[in-house]
C-alpha cells in the first residue's frame, strides 16, 4: 500500500482562496486590507527571490504590500528607527524583516523591536510565549510549524491522543510544533516526544510515532525501518545533494533531498509529504494567514 501523499502545493491553492475570498468581505464590510511591509537589507539573491515571492504572494490575495529595500550599509539605528515607523502605520498589519541581517547588525535587537501583534512571522518573545500559554494566548504561531499543523488536520489525520515524535529540536521548526501539537485543543492534544543529537536511540523513538515530524537537516536520516506503518510522516528538510539539469529549461537545478529516504518510505507509511512539494509551499501561506489575523485582531473580529 503506498502512502497517501499530503500536498502542500494543493493545500497551499485552498487556503489561499480562503484568505482572498475573506479580505474581499472584510474590505466590503470595513473599507480595510491587510497591510504586510517587508524589509529586505542588502541584496542577498535568496533573500531576494523569497521576498519577491512573498510579495507576489500578497498581490495575490488582495493586501496592501510595501517593499521596503535598504542599502547594505544601513546603520542598526536607522533600521531600528524604519521599524518603529511601521510600528506606528495603522495602515500596517505585518512587519516582515528578511534574514539574514548583515555583520554589523544585531538581529536578535530588531526582531525584538517588532510590535508583537504586528509580528506575523511570530519570532518575538512575546508571541513564544503566548504560543507556550496556548489557546486564546496564541496569536501568530510560527508559519513553518502552522504550516505543519494545517496539513496534518487536512490531511483528515488524528491528533487527539497521538503519539507525535518531532525529529530536531530548532527555535523555528522543533520546538514550536511540539509545543503546538502538546496543547488542549483541536489539531493537538497528542502525546509529544522530541528527539535530537544527543537522543540514545533514534530509531525506537520513531518506530512508536503515529505521526513523525523530520526536521533535522539531515539527508535520508530517517530510514523506512524506522516508520510505524500507517503512519504519518512530514518530511521538513530541504537538503541541497547535486545539481541536474531541469528538463523545462534546460538549466542547471538543485536536486532536493528530504530528510526521510521518501521513496523507501511511502510503502509504509499512511501519509507522507513530499520534497520538493510538501511543507514548503506553506510557510508564505501562513504568512498570509497570520497578517489577516492581526487585521481581524485590530478589526475585533478574529
Amino acid at each position: 500500500m503506498t502512502a497517501t501523499l499530503i500536498k502542500g502545493t494543493e493545500i497551499r491553492e485552498q487556503i489561499l482562496e480562503e484568505i482572498t475570498t475573506e479580505v474581499n468581505q472584510i474590505k466590503e464590510k470595513h473599507g480595510v486590507v491587510p497591510g504586510l511591509v517587508t524589509i529586505l537589507v542588502g541584496e542577498n539573491p535568496a533573500s531576494i527571490s523569497y521576498v519577491t515571492l512573498k510579495i507576489k504572494t500578497a498581490h495575490r490575495v488582495g493586501f496592501k504590500e510595501v517593499q521596503d529595500s535598504q542599502p547594505v550599509d544601513i546603520s542598526e539605528e536607522d533600521l531600528l528607527a524604519l521599524i518603529d515607523k511601521y510600528n506606528k502605520d495603522d495602515s500596517i498589519n505585518g512587519i516582515l524583516v528578511q534574514l539574514p541581517l548583515p555583520k554589523h547588525i544585531d538581529e536578535k535587537k530588531v526582531l525584538n523591536a517588532i510590535d508583537p501583534d504586528k509580528d506575523v512571522d511570530g519570532f518575538h518573545p512575546v508571541n513564544v510565549g503566548r504560543l507556550m500559554i496556548g489557546g486564546k494566548e496564541v496569536k501568530f504561531p510560527p508559519c513553518t510549524p502552522f504550516g505543519i499543523q494545517e496539513m496534518i488536520v487536512r490531511a483528515g489525520v488524528e491528533t487527539s491522543g497521538a503519539e507525535v515524535v518531532v525529529v530536531g529540536r530548532s527555535n523555528i521548526v522543533g520546538k514550536p510544533i511540539a509545543n503546538m501539537m502538546v496543547q488542549k485543543g483541536p489539531g493537538a492534544n497528542s502525546t509529544v516526544t522530541i528527539v535530537h543529537t544527543r537522543t540514545k536511540d533514534l530509531a525506537a523513538h520513531c518506530k512508536r510515532a503515529d505521526i513523525l515530524i523530520v526536521a533535522a537537516g539531515v539527508p535520508d536520516l530517517v530510514k523506512p525501518e524506522w516508520i510505524k506503518p500507517g503512519a504519518c510522516v512530514i518530511d521538513v528538510g530541504v537538503n541541497r545533494v547535486g545539481e541536474k539539469i531541469s528538463e523545462k529549461t534546460g538549466k542547471k537545478i538543485a536536486i532536493l533531498k528530504g530528510d526521510v529516504d521518501f521513496d523507501a518510505a511511502k510503502e509504509i507509511a499512511g501519509y507522507i509529504t513530499p520534497v520538493p512539494g510538501g511543507v514548503g509551499p506553506m510557510t508564505i501561506t501562513m504568512l498570509m494567514l497570520n497578517t489577516l489575523k492581526s487585521l481581524k485582531f485590530k478589526l475585533g473580529i478574529a
